[in-house]
């Protein structure tokens, strides 16, 4: 029965995206997705989903869907996820991870809404030596 399932909080574990430092030969601007695994211990199996949404010229576009399986990651670690174009922060930004830890299953929705990823929002990213 749905009482006799344990619902565990996720903790210690961040979604950040972070600007890069532009380079002369790069003609847009990127910023970079990061798993931050803040546990004292590493978690197993991995599980990632990233998409955006919105709306372009009037219409309602999605991005494609990506996935990315990492089999563990570290204690205290922050790994690189994905790339993004400037062009998508004006879209929704969704990532859904899953992952073990402690032989329990959890997963996890972060959204990052149109428009919030701005300077006005920025704040100090643990693990990755960025303020994003």
């Amino acid at each position: 029965m749905k009482k006799d399932i344990s619902l565990r909080k996720v903790e210690h574990i961040a979604i950040a995206v972070v600007p890069r430092l532009p380079h002369e030969e790069d003609h847009e601007h990127f910023w970079d997705a990061y798993f931050i695994n803040l546990k004292n211990e590493p978690i197993q199996s991995v599980l990632i989903n990233s998409y955006g949404y919105g709306i372009l010229d009037g219409e309602s576009r999605k991005t494609s869907s990506l996935r990315y399986f990492f089999e563990e990651i570290p204690a205290m670690t922050a790994v690189k996820i994905e790339p993004m174009y400037e062009n998508v922060l004006s879209f929704a930004n969704e990532f859904w991870v899953s992952f073990s830890y402690d032989n329990y299953l959890f997963d996890k929705k972060y959204v990052f809404v149109a428009g919030s990823l701005s300077p006005l929002n920025f704040t100090d990213i643990p693990l990755c030596n960025a303020k994003a």
